[in-house]
């Protein structure tokens, strides 16, 4: 049976990372594009609950929805899909997703979303800006895709996979890493409209803290394909105790 793909993005319709990898993936499977009419980096996992969305379609048969990366899985896994994917791809992103970007990032967002719906899911990130290999960079995606469809986990998993620039790649030029950490991020940047209006641009991302060898930061700074499994679960189990015992007692020093 042929495999079944779906694929997205967060850098919108037109984005190179996109129209390589699918290049790519529709060699051999076939391949669903739902895709952000305009580039949604940082939107992390909203859903437009507040407004319709509509849906046109690309010269290359891209479906292209007005929302969200998770918008765009969303609608196509809850109405649009004719079969059930094998697995959910998003990407290749146009930067990097390491560390705390994971949380902000549309393209891993868009995975996440396939995920929740139980499907296996993986977001791929070039991790320099502009394209640079980006040929390469979509072969090897699609080689890591092929080998997942094909040896698939007990369970669903869902990965974050971030690829250095290369003039070659091995499938064996991999780690698997936990997310790293940064400083804080830059203070926004203020600016004026040619009307006078104050302006804010969101600051830069923090420097690296968290560089440790089993990071991704190191782990594409050596160059290595990093290879992140995401977990969804926020809860912090080690503080619930801790939170139950601080918490009980400042109510009971409120009620006495």
């Amino acid at each position: 049976m042929t495999t079944k793909i779906l694929l997205a993005n967060d850098d919108g319709y037109y984005a190179l990372g996109l129209e390589k990898l699918y290049d790519e993936l529709s060699k051999w499977a076939e391949v669903v594009v739902f895709t952000p009419e305009i580039n949604h980096s940082g939107a992390s996992n909203s859903l437009s609950i507040n407004r319709p969305l509509s849906l046109k379609k690309s010269s290359k048969g891209f479906n292209i929805i007005n929302g969200t990366p998770s918008d765009c899985v969303h609608v196509a896994l809850t109405n649009f899909l004719d079969f059930v994917p094998d697995i959910v791809v998003s990407g290749i992103n146009n930067g990097a997703n390491l560390g705390e970007d994971t949380l902000y990032s549309g393209t891993v967002a868009a995975a996440t979303e396939g995920y929740l719906f139980g499907y296996q899911s993986i977001a791929f990130s070039l991790t320099h800006y502009n394209w640079p290999n980006i040929d390469e960079a979509a072969s090897i995606a699609n080689e890591f895709v092929k080998l997942i469809v094909a040896n698939p986990t007990e369970t669903k998993t869902l990965l974050s996979i971030n690829i250095p620039p290369k003039d070659s790649y091995s499938i064996n030029d991999f780690r698997v890493t936990r997310l790293g950490r940064r400083h804080q991020s830059q203070p926004v940047e203020r600016t004026k409209s040619p009307f006078g209006q104050e302006l804010f641009w969101i600051g830069a991302s923090g420097e690296i803290m968290d560089f440790g060898e089993d990071t991704d930061f190191y782990a594409v700074d050596n160059g290595y394909i990093s290879v992140t499994p995401i977990q969804l679960d926020m809860t912090h189990y080690k503080k619930l105790e801790s939170t139950k015992s601080w918490l009980s007692n400042v109510v009971k020093t409120v009620s006495d």
